[in-house]
């Protein structure tokens, strides 16, 4: 996939963090961009910086991210480009007993809900909409399009209270091998990155003690991820032909503990 004013691209979450540095990186090599996020602000702000489009869009409803494809597409044209990074979090144990009353509680499973519906059903609600309108396009270079996904090194070491995300994260992990090969006759590529701790919007506003403690459980080097490094790996992704179906750690070698 070449990265030029001829390609298009959209990019989940790309109101900040992770996504707004793909967004960035992209834009600098031409490429047209829409921003699919929940923060209009934000997102309309980015897209003035890099002279792309916002589309206001929660990922769990149909409807809108309908509309925010057909706004996106009739702005800039079809994409070739999808890199989804629209997610969140919660930290919620099983069960657990409350340290004051001794009370025994259970994970409510509407919030489990909540987690697998943003993190995996959200991601693969985009891809299969992007790849179908990807599939209209000519083959370019032998391909119509590449797809890069955002899971998370929890996918494979989730913490403690970490059950709902865990399992959001790693069936992305586990649907990019078979979602590539139902694309595989259409040119179209699909791959995931597992970010480890990265210094994003929500760790940024955490004690910086704990941003110590955290950047210290880095192996190497023994810092905070950085999303343009995110970024990197995400251009890598999109432009070497050869990577399909494949699902790659960027973590400084770290491994969860449980907590």
């Amino acid at each position: 996939m070449k990265l030029n004013a001829q390609t298009v691209a959209i990019v989940t979450g790309g109101a900040s963090g992770l996504g707004a540095a793909t967004a960035r990186r992209l834009a600098s090599h031409g490429v047209k961009v829409a921003l699919f996020d929940l923060n209009a602000a934000m997102g309309e702000a980015l897209a003035a910086e890099i002279g792309g489009v916002f589309c206001q869009v929660d990922v769990t409803s149909e409807d809108q991210v309908d509309a925010a494809f057909a706004k996106a597409r009739a702005a800039q044209g079809q994409e070739r480009i999808l890199v989804n990074c629209a997610g969140t979090g919660n930290a919620i144990k099983t069960a657990s007993r409350d340290k004051a009353t001794g009370e025994i509680r259970s994970f409510p499973t509407a919030n489990f809900d909540r987690i697998i519906q943003i993190n995996l059903v959200g991601t693969f609600r985009c891809i299969a909409k992007s790849a179908a309108g990807m599939m209209s396009l000519d083959l370019l270079d032998g391909e119509r399009g590449a797809i890069v996904n955002t899971a998370s090194v929890a996918a494979e070491d989730g913490q403690i209270g970490q059950a709902s995300y865990s399992a959001s994260k790693a069936a992305i992990v586990g649907m990019t091998l078979p979602i590539a090969r139902d694309l595989m006759g259409e040119g179209i590529r699909v791959n995931t990155i597992l970010p480890g701790i990265f210094n994003t919007p929500l760790l940024q506003a955490a004690p910086d003690n704990v941003k110590e403690a955290l950047a210290a459980s880095v192996p190497f080097p023994k810092r905070l991820g950085l999303p343009d490094e995110y970024a990197h790996l995400a251009e890598m992704l999109l432009t070497n032909q050869y990577m399909n179906g494949e699902c790659i750690r960027i973590d400084g070698a770290i491994r969860m503990a449980p907590r």
